[in-house]
């Protein structure tokens, strides 16, 4: 990952003959694996497979899971997969906290590190593409959350509804909305905040 972790990365089909999750896997002295995916594309089936053959540790991708009571449309792996192999960054934040990309890549070097530390491999695991791409090539000034915009956003999703801003999303963003289920108001939010803050997506 990045300078430290050189990946010049080697891109295999998690499963050949259908679509599935990517495995992005170090080329040069590997000290993590990276499983990305959209959400129910057998992430987390495939990682607890790895973990039975490799002594890793998961550290989540994930955008959503980071939030406490968010188990509803999350795919957040249940507490018996979460006992079979070590989590990480997995509910550490109530909704209404919030958690930046550039806080996750803190979290996530700092794991890595000290996971790496207990000679195990530190295994990654999500769909949010913005914290996968934080990771790779970090960003130096990714704006903070802003609560007026949040809010603003908030009220105009009650009202006309979350298709209504991914609609907006599409016209300003059509790759990340492309990506984006129309319900994934979180994501949907950060995104359109990420442009009114920076002017850009």
């Amino acid at each position: 990952l990045h300078d430290a972790l050189p990946i010049s990365p080697h891109v295999v089909p998690a499963d050949a003959g259908r679509a599935g999750p990517l495995v992005h896997a170090g080329a040069i002295s590997m000290r993590a694996l990276m499983l990305l995916g959209p959400t129910a594309s057998g992430k987390t089936a495939l990682a607890l497979e790895l973990a039975r053959h490799l002594p890793v540790e998961i550290i989540s991708v994930d955008s959503a899971l980071v939030y406490r009571d968010m188990d509803i449309g999350t795919a957040k792996p249940t507490a018996e997969e979460r006992n079979s192999s070590p989590h990480h960054l997995i509910d550490i934040r109530d909704p209404v906290q919030s958690y930046s990309a550039a806080e996750f890549a803190t979290d996530a070097w700092r794991l890595i590190d000290e996971i790496e530390a207990r000679g195990r491999l530190p295994l990654l695991v999500g769909g949010t593409m913005l914290y996968a791409r934080t990771l790779l090539h970090p960003m130096d000034d990714l704006p903070g959350a802003r609560p007026d915009i949040r809010a603003r956003l908030d009220a105009e999703a009650a009202e006309h509804g979350l298709p209504y801003l991914h609609q907006r999303l599409a016209t300003l963003d059509p790759i990340t909305a492309q990506r984006l289920h129309a319900t994934d108001a979180q994501r949907i939010q950060r995104a359109l905040e990420i442009i009114e803050i920076t002017g850009q997506p």
